[in-house]
């Protein structure tokens, strides 16, 4: 049991409050709900420009990482498609420079022309170096639009394309940023050894002045139930023929999202799972495959991918898989290979919640979908699964005309 305590400020920011007397050290979450699907198609990779952007200097602190450092400090940021999250971890006693940080560029960046134009380049040359000139990178600039073609889950983080970044203006950049860094758009998190009512009067020491916001409305076109094969084969210079099978899912919110979560786990979790032993080990068709889910708020995707080994066909490989992903349709998975299923799982959560930084990032994440006591409820819902859960899912999603693969040919062997 993860223990919170949650209080509002006036201009609408919802804080979040974990105790732990275990630990020296603190801290300090701050989930913007902003992510990929809120960008323009025309204007495309801005929330991930923005998590670099939030790094160049507020308007009374010029450089955000210098003091956290002096204070035993270290931060990171990500950006998905569906949020933009900031994190802080330093000695519990330093709490507040982690506070005056967060709250000041909450107020406001600096906006710069000189942060904006070293962010931008900072972003170009991730977009060069992990999508277009690493062996796999473009999948999923490739993947996303076969997958979704109306939903904004089309573009990757990064953008559609480098121009997007290259010709973002400073009145574009602001508007973003006046859109969706407000309090009312934002969710804290303060985790360590400290008492409620001290938590309560240092955020309203450093947050409680800062202009109350509008949480902007949120209205993205819905992707329309997919009723044919889809699939794309390009030729790319890499080691090795790769295969993505790409399957729409329900949303975070649903039941299904968790049963398609405990299917994924069955086909491709390790190599205890049903296609690693039947298409690796026994078939020796693929050099290395898995299953996933994208955990996204919207509707998502289960991914089959993977490798094949020389001299083994795409076709080949193909009927295979159909195969073996028609058995869970037929035939129930046991109740053994269920409750082998869940404890991995859980014994993986257990793992992940023994950190700090995971148990304030999750509680953030759980109050975005609705309560942040989801993340004490969520071991039941997957307790209540049944073998024909799985099977019922497994025929709703694992069928072709709710498929997109995506397959890279390899040219020649890469170097």
């Amino acid at each position: 049991m993860i223990h919170f305590e949650r209080f509002k400020l006036d201009n609408g920011l919802t804080v979040l409050f974990h105790k732990d007397v275990t630990t020296p050290l603190a801290v300090v979450n701050t989930l913007y709900d902003v992510g990929a699907r809120d960008e323009s198609e025309e204007k495309t990779g801005f929330a991930h420009l923005f998590e670099h952007l939030m790094f160049g200097g507020s308007v009374n602190i010029p450089d955000f990482d210098a003091p956290l450092q002096r204070a035993g400090g270290e931060s990171n940021a990500f950006t998905s498609n569906d949020i933009t999250n900031y994190y802080n971890i330093l000695p519990a006693k330093n709490l507040e420079t982690a506070l005056w940080l967060e709250s000041d560029r909450m107020l406001s960046l600096g906006f710069t022309t000189k942060s904006l134009e070293v962010q931008r380049n900072v972003v170009i040359e991730e977009f060069k170096q992990r999508y277009l000139n690493q062996p796999y990178g473009d999948v999923w600039l490739k993947l996303r639009p076969l997958a979704y073609h109306v939903h904004p889950y089309k573009w990757a983080t990064i953008g559609k394309v480098i121009k997007h970044i290259e010709d973002a203006k400073m009145e574009d950049v602001k508007a973003f940023f006046h859109k969706h860094y407000n309090p009312a758009n934002a969710i804290l998190c303060i985790a360590g050894n400290f008492e409620f009512d001290f938590v309560k009067t240092v955020v309203n020491k450093w947050y409680g002045d800062i202009p109350g916001g509008i949480k902007p409305a949120r209205i993205l076109p819905v992707e329309p139930d997919q009723e044919e094969l889809r699939e794309e084969i390009i030729e790319r210079n890499v080691p090795t023929d790769a295969f993505y099978y790409a399957f729409k899912m329900s949303e975070r919110r649903n039941e299904m999202y968790y049963m398609a979560d405990v299917l994924s786990d069955a086909l491709g979790r390790d190599k205890s799972s049903r296609l690693y032993i039947s298409l690796k080990k026994e078939q020796k068709l693929a050099s290395e495959i898995g299953a996933y889910i994208t955990g996204s708020l919207d509707n998502g995707l289960l991914v089959i991918s993977g490798k094949l080994n020389d001299g083994v066909s795409f076709e080949t490989f193909d009927k295979a898989l159909w195969k073996e992903l028609k058995k869970l349709e037929e035939h129930p998975i046991s109740d053994k290979e269920l409750a082998r299923l869940m404890i991995k799982m859980h014994t993986s959560k257990e793992f992940q919640d023994q950190g700090l930084l995971n148990r304030a990032m999750n509680l953030c994440q759980f109050e975005l979908l609705g309560d942040a006591n989801g993340i004490n409820e969520e071991h039941e819902i997957y307790k209540a699964i049944k073998p024909s859960h799985i099977q019922e899912t497994a025929i709703h999603i694992l069928k072709p005309t709710n498929c997109s693969i995506l397959k890279v040919k390899a040219t020649q062997n890469a170097e």
